[in-house]
């Protein structure tokens, strides 16, 4: 059995670069973790949306704080969700000097949906369809695409005006011996709303799936896709 990305790319994954592929190549099965730890060259978010970003600080989905050479960490563990699908994780921290900022999601494949569905937020409130790519460097690129926000019995689609449009790029540099990754949110209407980019390096660390973090899973899982 091969990792979510493995599955959404076919093909396409044996075009990534091997450090790139390591890092989306494993699953529950294998039973390791990816964690990085490196450094935010830059961190903004628009003025516009400072509301916004405060309410999604409650729930771990970004934040409104900017800054220059923010010490960051990423933590990646592949898991089976209570629904049986294989999962990822990807929790986020951002160190700055006056407070930890988070940013946590978990991915699963969606056979209904034919691609990978991202839920945003420690409640998986909000499901993002994403499209996934190989860039000519090697490096994976991950577009959001259709948003649908769950809670409780209350579901709706998000117009993608009122959306935010993230494109993230992570590429592996051969010359500094590190891993690069550049996140860009933009909506239709006010255009770039928040970003950051910068460097890290990765451990791959033997983990069982029965003994992950309980702070690493979402305090809820969402059935819907």
């Amino acid at each position: 059995m091969g990792s979510i990305y493995e599955k959404a790319l076919g093909d396409a994954f044996l075009n990534l670069h091997p450090r790139i592929r390591q890092r989306f190549g494993f699953n529950s099965q294998d039973q390791i973790a990816s964690i990085g730890y490196g450094m935010m060259d830059h961190i903004w978010y628009s003025k516009w949306v400072t509301l916004p970003l405060y309410v999604g600080t409650k729930r771990h989905i970004m934040f409104p704080q900017g800054g220059t050479n923010i010490p960051f960490m990423i933590e990646n563990f592949a898991y089976v969700d209570q629904f049986g699908r294989e999962t990822v994780t990807w929790n986020r921290q951002f160190k700055f000097p006056n407070k930890i900022r988070r940013f946590d999601a978990t991915m699963i494949y969606s056979e209904e949906r034919e691609r990978i569905v991202d839920y945003l937020g420690n409640k998986q409130h909000l499901a993002v369809d994403l499209a996934i790519s190989v860039e000519p460097n090697g490096g994976i690129r991950i577009r959001s695409r259709d948003q649908r926000f769950y809670e409780g019995w209350l579901q709706f689609p998000f117009p993608r005006l009122f959306t935010g449009i993230a494109d993230v790029c992570e590429w592996y540099d051969d010359s500094e011996e590190r891993y690069k990754i550049s996140v860009a949110v933009n909506n239709p209407l006010i255009g770039s709303v928040f970003r950051y980019q910068g460097t890290f390096q990765t451990q791959f660390v033997n983990m069982k799936s029965s003994v992950i973090p309980l702070d690493i899973k979402p305090l809820r899982e969402e059935r819907r896709e």
